[in-house]
């Protein structure tokens, strides 16, 4: 049963924000070679490569006998695109922190 995932959900999880990270940095892993980066048991970041899976935020692809993860970047970019007008909204409000306290500052 393939359950649709909320992809806020899964990256709620550090273990799994620590997976999306790894995989960012060296692009293709099979789950063995990610595993071996976690204090957790096999089964527990299978679980997790599911989850990532299942959201759309991993890929797999096939090499032999290997399932080798990727990032999905379209997934990623969503994501970003989401996240992006609450980026500006808070660089804007401490601009204007940093110019009242420069203003303040320079006042005393």
């Amino acid at each position: 049963m393939n359950l649709r995932r909320d992809v806020f959900q899964a990256i709620a999880d550090p273990t799994r924000r620590a997976i999306l990270l790894l995989l960012t940095a060296s692009q293709s892993m099979t789950a063995g070679a990610i595993a071996s980066n976690f204090d957790t048991a096999r089964p527990t970041v299978s679980k997790h490569l599911q989850i990532l899976t299942e959201c759309e935020l991993l890929e797999q692809e096939q090499n032999g006998r290997e399932i080798h993860y990727h990032l999905n970047p379209q997934k990623i970019k969503e994501i970003a695109d989401f996240i992006e007008p609450f980026r500006k909204y808070w660089d804007d409000r401490f601009n204007k922190l940093e110019s009242i306290m420069k203003n303040y500052q320079s006042n005393k």
